[in-house]
């Protein structure tokens, strides 16, 4: 564990050549990114040669683009240099740079200086730092308890509210990006070291559950619900649905046409949803006794489900648990501020009048007296906080809902709570067209899971992919299943861009896929198990046989890992993750197939010289190594890991 102390890194850069101590800076964090040992010491370099302001210096030096082949680059407008020719400017002081043990020579491009880790240095710096940390390489607030000053400082909370589903209605792709989505960016906040809570705030209460109910007495069947409870729920709220279609059609037209919609409404279907729901929020034992047995039964089923996507809750709340007496607070804070009003025989905020013009008018209380998502939403706010004092509260909701939050976070300043409203973050995601159509007609999350693990046991039983040889193909199938469902509604762009799921790579191992992670993980597995690993540790290794490409291009990617996961919890963007890992898988392909040319030439007789035991022994420590990131970051996504030869 000697580079898990700034004295320890310190030792060992002394080995390597490189005077200490370390420059510091406020904003790095060398016990966790090791790139930030090469920022100080090049913002250091930089402050000294050219003369600028050290802190200058240091917000100047950025990580470089993936097609600029650098590791770091020194953006030299923004230690403020002027130069006759600003083109020329990273020319004119290119001369002042020389090669380090760190460093090779820097490559002047226009207004920036390119610079490139020396590769004689690199392996043992990074896969030491790497070695001490294993599991917890790119954690935050690990390692701080090695600081005095921080020995007292307790974790901030966070509560992480997604997935959400609706007990009546089907279980559709927004809902499965949100169960995605908000389980990583859970993850990622798990990972810096916050105390996350992880809620489902189930669809459970509302007039959609007095649909239900209504439909239950002309479509349930005892029968169908011991059978298939969810299954035959959904199809109750179907058949319901669709006969109340031309009722909500008239109230639209006459809604439309500006005529009074209360005569409609207090009759038919209209009627019996109506009256089904206040009964529940009266306490009605018939009603009260459905909506129970319905909700306990929704919430094993998903329990399940869940576990097969490798999350879990900490609580199963729901609208149903919000409290009287917290909708009551909520209305009479409003009531006393002047911002809820009766309009028609509703309760209503209008937004409109106070502030922004653009939310409009909401009804937060209705006619027949039943409250709306909207109060019990801003109910529920109110709960949380005096439950949990969090610090934040993060809303893992599609876009669509983009409206309904700002009137919740409004509501909130409304009654005094601007505090809490700073607390509180709505993270969207754009639209996902559809599920495709190889999962087939499917409904609830059960459905998909099945769907998409038929087809990964298709593709396993049919390729001769390197994965056959796991122990057992249906577990596989299972994992491969899963891990395909999650990188593709993660998506590989920022989470609020709409976009259309690849339906030929859902079960692909070409490209850019789920499957081509697993294959890239159980062959790196595999090279390990080939190889004598019980020695292979970083003690016994010969780091000159890891100083040329293509072992360099991986060590200098692994380097990056800390920084991409920090970037991804500060923007809530999972898919950079993602991205990563498919960086990572190509740069790993491309050392296994130089692997696999040397075992060919072997074959044939080729006198071409195959790498020494010395070498083999070092590239199976980088294997060891690079395996332990790719597991890092597939647990932040939610993907299991799957090997060949060593099952599951």
């Amino acid at each position: 564990m000697a580079t898990c102390s700034v004295s320890g890194i310190e030792a060992l850069l002394g080995e390597l050549g490189v005077s200490t101590p370390i420059p510091r800076f406020t904003q790095s964090d060398i016990l966790r990114k090791p790139i930030d040992i090469y920022r100080n010491y090049l913002a250091g370099r930089a402050s000294e040669v050219l003369g600028c302001d050290a802190g200058l210096a240091y917000e100047a030096v950025q990580s470089a683009n993936i097609k600029d082949n650098s590791d770091l680059t020194l953006v030299l407008p923004k230690i403020k240099l002027r130069s006759n020719k600003p083109k020329d400017l990273a020319r004119e002081v290119f001369i002042k740079f020389s090669s380090t043990p760190l460093f090779q020579l820097p490559i002047p491009d226009g207004v920036h200086l390119r610079f490139i880790f020396s590769t004689v240095t690199l392996p043992r710096l990074i896969l030491s730092y790497i070695g001490d940390r294993m599991e917890q390489y790119g954690r935050g607030n690990l390692l701080d308890s090695l600081l005095p000053s921080n020995t007292n400082i307790s974790a901030k909370k966070v509560i992480v509210e997604f997935s959400s589903p609706n007990l009546a209605t089907e279980f559709n792709s927004n809902h499965l990006r949100s169960t995605i989505l908000g389980a990583q960016i859970a993850n990622l906040y798990e990972n810096e070291g916050w105390d996350v809570v992880r809620i489902n705030y189930l669809g459970d209460w509302g007039k959609a559950i007095g649909l239900l109910g209504a439909g239950w007495k002309k479509f349930g069947s005892e029968e169908e619900f011991q059978k298939n409870p969810m299954g035959h729920l959904f199809e109750v709220y179907e058949k319901i649905s669709e006969n109340f279609k031309p009722e909500k059609e008239a109230s639209r037209r006459a809604r439309d046409e500006g005529r009074d919609t209360a005569e409609i409404e207090r009759q038919g279907i209209f009627a019996e949803r109506d009256n089904f729901f206040k009964r529940m929020e009266d306490g009605a034992p018939e009603e009260i006794g459905f909506w129970r047995r319905i909700r306990n039964t929704a919430i094993a089923y998903y329990t399940d489900a869940y576990e097969r996507l490798n999350i879990k809750f900490d609580e199963f709340s729901g609208e149903s648990q919000v409290s009287p007496e917290s909708i009551a607070e909520v209305e009479s804070v409003l009531k006393a501020r002047g911002v809820y009003e009766e309009s028609d025989g509703s309760w209503i905020i209008d937004y409109s009048k106070h502030g922004p013009r653009s939310l409009g008018v909401s009804v937060l209380r209705g006619r027949t007296g039943s409250t709306s998502y909207l109060l019990r939403d801003i109910a529920a706010a109110l709960e949380r906080s005096k439950k949990y004092s969090f610090d934040k509260m993060i809303y893992v909701v599609t876009a669509e809902q983009d409206v309904h939050f700002q009137k919740v976070f409004q509501a909130l300043k409304y009654m005094g709570h601007d505090d809490l409203a700073a607390k509180v973050e709505h993270i969207n995601f754009g639209k996902v067209q559809g599920l495709p159509q190889q999962l087939g007609e499917v409904h609830l999350l059960d459905d998909i899971l099945q769907a998409s693990m038929k087809d990964a046991f298709r593709v396993l039983e049919s390729e001769q992919n390197g994965l056959v040889g796991v122990n057992s193909i249906t577990e596989s199938a299972e994992v491969i299943g899963v891990t395909s469902l999650i990188s593709q509604f993660t998506g590989l762009n920022k989470r609020t861009t709409s976009y259309t799921l690849n339906t030929k790579s859902l079960a692909s191992f070409e490209g850019e896929t789920g499957l081509n992670l697993q294959l890239c993980y159980a062959r790196v597995c595999a090279k390990i198990n080939e190889s004598n690993s019980g020695e292979a540790v970083l003690a016994n290794i010969d780091y000159a046989h890891l100083q040329e490409d293509p072992w360099t291009e991986v060590i200098r990617l692994l380097a990056q890992y800390p920084d991409v996961t920090e970037a991804a919890f500060k923007s809530h963007e999972t898919f950079m993750v993602l991205a990563y890992l498919f960086r990572l898988s190509e740069e790993l392909g491309n050392c296994l197939e130089d692997e696999d040319d040397d075992d060919i030439n072997e074959e044939k007789g080729s006198t071409a010289s195959k790498d020494p035991p010395e070498a083999i022994l070092a590239q199976t420590v980088l294997y060891k190594l690079a395996r332990q990131v790719f597991s890092n970051g597939m647990r932040i996504l939610g993907m299991s890991p799957v090997s060949r030869n060593g099952g599951l």
